[in-house]
């Protein structure tokens, strides 16, 4: 199945069109904890539930505490010692559950943050190992990007967050429980009075979490524009440009313009949040303090002890404490249900899957050939390439020249498979791409893209990147610097290849333009195995003396292989067995330097207005 083509997840989720949801993403939430540490998940179950019966049992000692000081009070002398005795060690036993209560509290605080950092760490590692997975066309795609932005910020977070407030909802349950064995002693009345009495608040605050979802939804844009202009103000990368045009109060402003509109949603929210709150939770203080008044009648009226009416009153204090709590648990369950809703939204995208095991085509002498290849890109109307007929055979070099936007570098990423044709088909040694083994064919192929990636990494460490398996072999770091010509590089280094670059971190190097795409080429080199090389304008920085040495090296280098070039300097491309001119994604010249000169088209012309300029 093409994932450009399969029904995206919704990024408004069915979880957040009702409250019966609450419970979609527990499990699987309770599944990933308990799949991080099952020894902490063990030590969190029984925690809780000691948490959970403890508070009752001291509000029952406590009971009998006052029981037994107001007997040994109106004790006759030969009792009094005894029942003072018994006073006492019910004291002791009390301060010993509330050592036991003070002890599993500081225990479930333990097991939260250890588990906090490994489950982050584990829901963060989960979010990278699936971006492994996805197509360039994802990180194309704008929605896609908000997707991978709301799983970043706010997912990673949740899964401990869902299963401490199930762990919470259990304990307070528990608790719950064990007031109500003891209340339910006084009157069952007071038991519903006491869940009833939170339920108003409870509601509101459910309502106000599935709103602030759906704002947290629909601003992921303008988060992502925060987060980009932090980069373009703090990144050295764009300093020299952000200071010589002036864009930084501009972009600053940018910056505080997007907080104070998103801080004004957040404020809305917040003040209706709280002011509901406040009003429906009056509710639940007049059913406490109502209850606070039966209960001292009914111990006026000698219907209950002085000990029970302590314990009663204490039971309904923590009673609806404990309701709040589990009501507020839900609410927040339901909330991080929904934020847990962005993560396996992401987590779960369609991934196409590489069915290809060929590793070896039937015709190693054919080389590359495109058949009628066109190719469109996902939401785009109009086509980049169109009825693309190509035949490249080892040996053989290829220049592909053309306007920005003609589609060059669109064929590379058909040719390396990061995109698959819309229409058509390629070949490699007369087997479609489609059927080819991804990591088969990638090892033959060595690309440098104009766009290459200038790793803040050791210098060896960016050569290397070119072949993984021997990412870390200083021998075929030089051997691929020499290819590359980066040796002089190299020399005027203090470490060598082991040199930092970049400005990131410590003793970092940078380079200059030209140097950088000089290691980028080593990179190129660096895979032995591959036989066809692709240099897309890797030598723009360079001036047109080194770039022309350059491709004569990398001409001599690659006389076994399939050399595919990309440049704007004719000088350089007139090397080249044939040259493919495109045109709006049409090939509208094709041939040799001298057959197109011969032909007087658009290279011809190209070509004299540049030798112009040099003359």
């Amino acid at each position: 199945m093409n994932p450009r083509r399969a029904r995206q997840p919704s990024d408004k989720p069915e979880l957040a069109r009702g409250f019966l949801g609450v419970f979609a993403y527990s499990r699987r939430a309770l599944e990933l904890v308990w799949t991080t540490s099952r020894p902490l998940s063990i030590a969190l179950a029984v925690l809780t539930l000691l948490a959970g019966i403890f508070p009752a049992a001291i509000a029952y000692v406590g009971a009998l505490i006052v029981d037994a000081v107001i007997a040994a009070i109106q004790a006759a002398p030969a009792d009094h010692d005894a029942l003072t005795s018994h006073a006492l060690t019910l004291v002791v036993a009390e301060g010993l559950l509330v050592a036991a209560l003070a002890g599993a509290q500081r225990g479930l605080s333990l097991c939260q943050s250890l588990l906090r950092a490994q489950l982050g760490q584990r829901v963060n590692a989960m979010i990278l190992e699936k971006a492994l997975t996805l197509d360039l066309a994802h990180f194309e795609n704008s929605e896609f990007y908000d997707k991978l932005t709301r799983a970043r910020r706010e997912a990673s977070s949740r899964p401990l967050s869902l299963v401490m407030r199930t762990f919470g909802l259990a304990q307070n349950g528990v608790s719950l429980l064990s007031y109500a064995t003891l209340l339910i002693q006084f009157s069952g009345w007071a038991v519903l009075v006491l869940v009833l009495a939170g339920l108003p608040a409870f509601l509101a605050e459910a309502k106000f979490s599935g709103a602030a979802f759906r704002l947290f939804l629909w601003r992921s844009p303008e988060t992502r524009m925060q987060l980009y202009l932090e980069t373009l103000l703090a990144r050295e990368d764009h300093v020299k440009e952000i200071k010589l045009f002036g864009l930084g109060p501009l972009f600053l402003q940018r910056y505080r313009d997007i907080f104070h509109k998103l801080y004004r949603e957040d404020r809305d929210l917040t003040v209706r949040r709280d002011t509901w709150g406040f009003f429906l939770g009056l509710i639940g203080t007049a059913a406490l303090y109502g209850a606070y008044a039966w209960i001292a009648l009914s111990a006026i009226a000698r219907a209950i002890t002085l000990g029970q009416m302590t314990m009663y009153l204490m039971l309904f204090r923590q009673g609806q404490s404990a309701v709040s709590a589990i009501l507020s648990a839900v609410g927040g369950m339901y909330e991080d249900n929904l934020y847990l809703s962005t993560l396996y939204d992401y987590l779960e995208t369609p991934v196409e899957e590489n069915a290809g095991t060929t590793v070896r085509g039937p015709q190693p002498d054919d080389g590359i050939r495109f058949e009628h290849v066109g190719f469109t890109y996902p939401g785009a109307e109009t086509p980049t390439l169109v009825d693309v007929n190509l035949h490249i055979r080892p040996g053989q070099s290829m220049a592909l020249v053309g306007e920005n936007g003609s589609g060059k570098t669109t064929l590379i990423k058909l040719l390396t498979r990061l995109y698959q044709p819309t229409v058509g088909r390629i070949l490699l040694d007369g087997q479609d791409l489609r059927e080819w083994d991804e990591t088969a064919l990638r090892d033959r192929i060595g690309v440098i893209f104009q766009d290459f990636t200038r790793y803040q990494l050791l210098l060896g460490e960016n050569i290397g990147a070119g072949d993984v398996q021997h990412f870390s072999d200083e021998a075929r770091w030089r051997e691929a610097g020499e290819k590359g010509m980066a040796t002089a590089i190299v020399e005027s280094l203090p470490a060598g290849y082991r040199t930092p670059l970049g400005k990131w971190f410590n003793e970092g190097r940078e380079l200059s333009g030209g140097q950088w795409q000089k290691v980028a080429l080593s990179r190129a080199f660096m895979r032995s195995r591959a036989d066809i090389l692709v240099l897309d304008e890797p030598t723009a920085a360079m001036d047109a003396a080194a770039e022309a040495t350059i491709f004569e090296h990398f001409r001599a280098l690659t006389r076994d292989r399939i050399a595919i070039l990309i440049s704007h300097r004719f000088s350089t491309v007139r090397m080249a067995d044939q040259i493919v001119v495109l045109q709006d994604g049409r090939i509208a010249e094709h041939g040799s330097h001298d057959e197109l000169m011969q032909l007087n088209g658009h290279y011809a012309h190209l070509f004299s207005l540049q030798a112009k300029g040099y003359r």
